[in-house]
């Protein structure tokens, strides 16, 4: 009977150690999964950071390089443009020069427009397409560094408007048209400026800012034709003095020779035809 009890309260006392084994293990169980669910949520909290800030580091970048332009397209006409364009030909700005260009570059949607569109809608502009029915001169400049891309855009201009009328295409280094801004126009209209002003140093950009791509043409047209007849009178001028020095030397040497001999010997003969001159015949003499 005594065993018998001894074995039920040994079980009871096994019980109570296995309780508190299973508590322990419970613990350190629970233990370790609040420590992993503490270091789980930690890092979830820091991977949106962390990617938000990765996100906005890219975004960063990835906006100042869609931003920065990397060519500028100068269409000048009066109205006067320049687009910017970035290096997906994309076009990142439109700023307009004077008030006529000012009004065009507001009436205008081709921000981020590849710049072959927004080309072919400035080109198809009404003020555009009036001005060049009335024989204006339209000059389109590809200004850049000279890379690839320049080149690209240049041919493909050239291309796109062989159709159009006094139309002209060309290139310009970013160097050229700080001046050009610098004075408060855009490069192309500055660019028939330094023409015209190479024939009249008097011309200066304020007498030609509002004037159109023709009347510029023109001007240094009138010019070009006035310093040619002036080259003109002035080679004249000199070929007439050369002419004039050539026949003073041949008539100062036959009078003072020839002329003079005959002139003698006429005298004498006349002489020699009447009675009382007949002493004129030692003049004959002299001269023979």
């Amino acid at each position: 009977m005594e065993h018998k009890i001894r074995e039920a309260f040994d079980s009871i006392h096994a019980e109570e150690n296995l309780k508190e084994t299973t508590r322990t293990f419970l613990l350190e169980q629970t233990n370790k999964y609040g420590e992993k669910a503490s270091r789980n949520f930690a890092y979830r909290r820091a991977v949106p950071v962390l990617l938000s800030l990765f996100l906005l580091v890219i975004g960063f970048g990835g906006y100042r390089i869609y931003f920065t332009p990397t060519s500028v397209i100068s269409i000048d006409m009066n109205p006067s443009l320049e687009l910017g364009i970035n290096r997906f030909d994309r076009v990142i700005s439109v700023e307009g020069f004077q008030e006529e260009g000012k009004a065009l570059a507001a009436s205008l949607s081709i921000r981020h427009m590849e710049y072959i569109e927004a080309l072919e809608e400035i080109m198809a502009n009404e003020r555009v397409i009036e001005g060049l029915s009335e024989d204006e001169i339209l000059t389109i400049s590809v200004i850049g560094n000279g890379g690839e891309q320049n080149q690209k855009m240049l041919a493909t201009i050239e291309a796109s408007t062989a159709g159009h009328k006094n139309t002209y295409c060309y290139y310009a280094d970013t160097e050229d048209v700080k001046e050009a801004h610098h004075t408060g126009i855009s490069y192309g209209k500055y660019r028939a400026f330094l023409e015209v002003q190479a024939l009249d140093p008097d011309i200066t950009t304020e007498d030609i800012q509002e004037m159109t791509m023709r009347e510029i043409h023109d001007l240094t047209d009138d010019h070009s034709s006035g310093c040619h007849d002036d080259i003109q009178d002035v080679e004249s001028s000199e070929q007439e003095g050369q002419t004039s020095g050539a026949e003073d030397e041949a008539g100062s040497g036959h009078g003072g020779g020839p002329r003079d001999e005959a002139e003698g010997g006429h005298g004498s003969g006349g002489g020699d035809g009447t009675g009382g001159g007949h002493g004129d015949g030692g003049g004959h003499g002299s001269g023979h």
